[in-house]
Formats: structure tokens, C-alpha cells, sequence
């Protein structure tokens, strides 16, 4: 027999993100230059995007100084129909992970709606990109389906 008590209330939470110096690099391109800045593990041969300033696998100390896509493909995608709140979205949002040409890794974002196109796994699509970035993964507003 147990004796679980329950005690309701609430906490709030407030945190700052810190992107450190790979992912700061990755704002930074992203915000001046409009790219995509990963970082490439010469020893095992793969390339982190965002940058990172060490490789997953070895350890050895890498630098944000390869520039990834524009394009990529689709390499998994689902639809959203409620929030993070588990309450109804106005319309489903599609999202996606997309390994960006150059990049061994993939990012995660939203597909943007586009009439006739039903996303599937091998799909080429392209960065669609604010004009007034700031420095922030929403200065990517999303991934479109690449023409032709």
C-alpha cells in the first residue's frame, strides 16, 4: 500500500537561452548572411549543422566554418493539430526534418503551407528566410518545396 499525496500549484519557469559559440556562430551567419554555418569533423568525416565546437563522436575540437545548403531534402515530416498545451491549432502545421545539402545532420522546422504540395520523405525544399532577421532560429520561417 502507498500513501501518494498530491500537492497542486504552480511553478513558474523562466530560462535564457545561451547558444554558445557554435550555435552563436550559426545565429550570426544566419542573421548577416542569410546561411547556414555547420562545422565539419575532419576525423570522422561529418558535418554538424548547426556548428558545433566539438564532434558528437570523437571529441575533437571543430569550428563553425562550413557553409551548409541552401536546398535540402525532406527526410521525415509529420502534421500538428493541437498545441504544446494539447489544445486545437486554428489550422494543422506540417514540420519537418531537413538535411540541408553539405550537412550530415538535420534541422527541424516548420513546412509552409503551399496549395497542391503533400510533403513526402525525399522532397527537395528551399530555406524561406525574414527579411529583418535578428539572430534567432525565427529568422528561418520555414522550408518550401523547391521549384522544378
Amino acid at each position: 500500500m502507498t500513501d501518494d499525496r498530491r500537492i497542486d500549484g504552480t511553478l513558474p519557469v523562466a530560462f535564457r537561452y545561451t547558444p554558445g559559440l557554435g550555435n552563436g556562430a550559426f545565429f550570426a551567419s544566419l542573421r548577416d548572411e542569410g546561411t547556414f554555418v555547420g562545422s565539419r569533423c575532419s576525423s570522422c568525416d561529418v558535418t554538424y549543422l548547426p556548428a558545433r565546437v566539438f564532434c558528437e563522436r570523437c571529441l575533437a575540437e571543430l569550428r563553425p566554418d562550413t557553409t551548409c545548403g541552401p536546398g535540402g531534402t525532406l527526410t521525415s515530416w509529420t502534421t500538428l493539430h493541437v498545441d504544446v498545451d494539447d489544445e486545437p491549432l486554428p489550422a494543422p502545421e506540417r514540420y519537418g526534418l531537413v538535411r540541408l545539402d553539405g550537412a550530415d545532420t538535420v534541422l527541424l522546422h516548420r513546412l509552409l503551407p503551399e496549395d497542391g504540395w503533400d510533403p513526402a520523405i525525399g522532397d527537395r525544399v528551399v530555406p524561406v528566410l525574414r527579411s529583418d532577421r535578428e539572430g534567432r532560429i525565427g529568422d528561418l520561417e520555414g522550408f518550401s518545396r523547391a521549384a522544378g
